[in-house]
């Protein structure tokens, strides 16, 4: 194995002291360079899964470190990991429970390759109260599947065997994801009442990063975030007003929620703020939903980027999907609902209705779960837009079989060859399409409520290169 070659895939501890092993690869000639040496390695348990172990490496000569393991697991050798004063800390990820494994340090070098000696690990049982899966297909897309279960985050595999998990102690609070910047996020829900509620941003190994809160003190919704690699993040946050909707067949002392949707860089700093309240009106929605003294007006709950760099937004109890300029703040388009501006072809009106999980798909294309559009069928739906002439072709259009109505949750995520992953929200059913909308893999039996699946490539890597 060169060293431009390396792969690097999408408790206890026991400490191995030793001189070089064996050199794989080295380079012959005057300009020869030191051949790495691997001095030391010591493996210690995770202790937020045993699944996963870490693997201390001491070395000289190298410029970055893996493990290769045996039995292998889905990724033999681990993710290379830079050396920094002649030390690397590698994450072991998706092993089985009570195995036994014999481990090797691999050191990468201008002077070649080098292999440690063996080591050994042996991981240890699952919790009992850690949910089991089964699932299978016969052709699902590589990688695995992340959501969130009761007290854990969970990933699994495509045979429903669970790789990684975490545990928290309130509960995970219902949405569990990767992210673009290769981290997982939750929002786990207080003990008390009332209480600020933050994201947290979690490592390959499930220790807490850093939180993620909204500016302002408001309250942070756990519907979506999108954590970008540059380390700032798009979030949606409660903001309440009381307000007279005497006017608008409602109560004079109104407490009404709307969704705002910030963008906070790395240091923590609002970069950008959109309210409802400058923008829409109370009676862009029905009029059920504005007739009580509380009133969920907007219910915000998936936000997405278009290519352009505007966001997109799905306002559940508006029925509505609301692209907005980054920019300005100003409403570019609103789709579906009372303030719809498109015209639906080849689609019953109403198109959509208290729809989850928007993501935009390139070309003017955008998927949704449309929960109760059909009120005997909750569907996975595709719609291509043509902005200039504000017209909405709805393109595919597909569901489980037989037919589910989930009324609250759910999700859809784009996959590559026109696939689609979906959840079914609390009918617990989660389960892949091909560009055909025939069923390619799905959990079998109730999974649950799953409030949003996703599929990612790599656990070392969770979430790069992978639509949400």
């Amino acid at each position: 194995m060169q060293p431009g070659n390396r792969r690097s895939p999408l408790g206890a501890s026991i400490l191995f002291t030793g001189v070089l092993a064996g050199c794989l690869d080295a380079p012959a000639g005057p300009a020869l360079r030191p051949v790495p040496t691997v001095d030391s390695a010591i493996v210690a348990a995770n202790p937020h899964n045993v699944l996963s172990a870490i693997v201390s490496i001491r070395v000289r000569g190298a410029d970055s470190v893996a493990v290769r393991l045996e039995p292998p697991t889905d990724d033999s050798v681990t993710a290379s990991v830079s050396v920094t004063a002649d030390v690397a800390l590698v994450p072991v990820l998706g092993l089985r429970p009570a195995q036994r494994y014999v481990l090797r340090a691999i050191a990468y070098g201008a002077g070649g390759t080098t292999l440690g000696d063996p080591f050994e690990w042996t991981t240890g049982a699952l919790p009992a109260d850690l949910p089991r899966y089964t699932a299978g297909g016969t052709d699902p897309s590589p990688g695995y599947i992340v959501f969130a279960a009761g007290m854990y985050g969970v990933v699994i595999d495509n045979a429903g065997r669970i790789v990684w998990y975490r545990r928290f102690p309130t509960g995970v609070g219902l949405n569990f994801s990767a992210q673009p910047n290769g981290r997982y996020v939750a929002r786990p829900p207080t003990p008390a009442v009332g209480d600020i509620e933050p994201w947290v941003e979690l490592d390959q190994l499930g220790t807490v990063t850093r939180t993620l809160a909204c500016d302002g003190g408001l309250q942070p919704r756990l519907h979506d975030l999108i954590a970008e690699p540059s380390g700032s993040y798009w979030i949606m946050c409660d903001e309440s007003r009381t307000m007279d909707l005497s006017s608008a067949s409602g109560v004079p002392a109104a407490r009404v929620t709307g969704t705002v949707v910030q963008r906070v860089g790395a240091d923590g700093a609002l970069l950008f703020q959109w309210s409802p309240f400058d923008h829409f009106a109370i009676t862009d929605v029905e009029l059920a939903e504005r007739s009580a003294a509380n009133v969920n007006w907007t219910h915000g709950n998936a936000i997405d980027l278009d290519t352009d760099g505007n966001l997109l937004v799905s306002f559940r109890n508006l029925n509505e999907i609301t692209k907005i300029d980054t920019r300005s703040g100003a409403v570019i388009w609103r789709l579906g609902g009372l303030r719809n501006q498109f015209t639906f072809l080849d689609t019953p009106t109403p198109a959509f209705a208290h729809q989850h999980g928007v993501r935009f798909l390139g070309g003017g294309a955008l998927a949704i779960l449309d929960n109760v559009g059909n009120p005997s069928e909750s569907r996975a739906e595709r719609y291509v837009l043509d902005e200039a002439a504000r017209t909405a072709r709805l393109a595919h259009s597909y569901g489980s079989s037989p037919g589910v109505v989930t009324q609250i949750g759910g999700s859809v995520q784009p996959l590559e060859g026109g696939r689609t992953l979906v959840s079914f929200g609390t009918e617990g059913r989660v389960e892949e399409y091909d560009a055909q909308g025939r069923l390619t893999w799905s959990i079998q039996g109730n999974a649950g409520y799953v409030f949003r699946a996703q599929r990612i490539r790599s656990l070392y890597a969770p979430g790069v290169g992978t639509a949400r």
